[in-house]
């Protein structure tokens, strides 16, 4: 759909100089979604993969997040295998509905409830990042902690219209429950993609 160099924005690796690549087609449909234009991949020309790897590689930085839609609708074993081979770090952002392809330096699983995330795939995060629209949200948040690893860190961020309601809620919910971090979407705080 698009791709273009930016500074990560959310979860753990926020801040970082990072290539986005975002992969058109979803199975999702999250109605609070805010790239809903990349639900159907049919609106975007297939793009070769060896394209896409040269452009990242114009770049400074040697960090590539790869983002939907829902990328793992697609085997992403070849763009993995070809940024990796050039010194790239690879960073996926998935819902996790869809079984794993590509090999990662850093997977994060941000669970929605119309398609709940493949246990392999929750297995294999890194972070575990669940939007908090209402204070319901919490209870999922809880649901899908144990389907990640010990070593898995865990994050709650609230859903962008609903910052200012519930940051104060979030904000009690993980002093009451230090296991979790706060993701702020923080690109959107400073004007980037």
């Amino acid at each position: 759909m698009e791709e273009f160099y930016t500074l990560q924005g959310e979860g753990f690796n926020t801040g970082l100089a990072a290539y986005l690549i975002r992969i058109g087609g979803c199975d999702v449909g999250c109605k609070w979604c805010d790239v809903k234009e990349s639900w159907n991949a049919g609106n975007f020309p297939p793009v070769s993969t060896d394209l896409v790897v040269q452009h990242a590689l114009t770049y400074p930085a040697k960090a590539i997040v790869v983002t939907g839609g829902e990328p793992l609708l697609y085997n992403l074993e070849y763009l993995c295998s070809e940024l990796q081979r050039k010194g790239v770090r690879t960073f996926l952002e998935t819902s996790g509905s869809q079984p794993l392809s590509g090999s990662w330096d850093w997977i994060c699983v941000s669970p929605k409830r119309d398609a709940p995330p493949l246990k392999e795939v929750a297995a294999m995060a890194s972070e575990l990042k669940v939007i908090i629209q209402d204070t319901t949200d919490f209870r999922w948040a809880e649901d899908n902690s144990p389907l990640v690893s010990e070593s898995c860190l865990l994050y709650l961020q609230p859903e962008w219209s609903r910052r200012e309601a519930m940051m104060p809620e979030i904000i009690r919910y993980i002093m009451a429950n230090p296991k979790w971090r706060i993701s702020l979407q923080s690109h959107k705080y400073m004007h980037i993609p």
